[in-house]
């Protein structure tokens, strides 16, 4: 009886810890293709010397949408 009890909640917390990883795998992947749109676009604002910055704009937008996109798509899939 008590063997029961131990396996379930050793399940149960190997699930937690597997809900635990992949939510913070999916913030890391979203953070990281936000940070790459964002300096990617002060790059090529710095490099091409325009007093707005369109292409931090336009990148960062994008790279939000992005992240987004490939966040559904995996919960989709999973």
């Amino acid at each position: 009886m008590e063997t029961k009890k131990t396996n379930r909640q050793n399940l149960h917390s190997k699930n937690q810890l597997n809900n635990y990883v992949k939510y913070s795998s999916v913030a890391f992947q979203m953070v990281a293709v936000i940070l790459i749109g964002v300096f990617g676009g002060d790059w090529l604002d710095k490099y091409f010397e325009f007093k707005t910055p369109i292409f931090t704009i336009f990148l960062s937008l994008i790279s939000v949408m992005g992240s987004i996109y490939l966040v559904l798509k995996d919960f989709i899939k999973k």
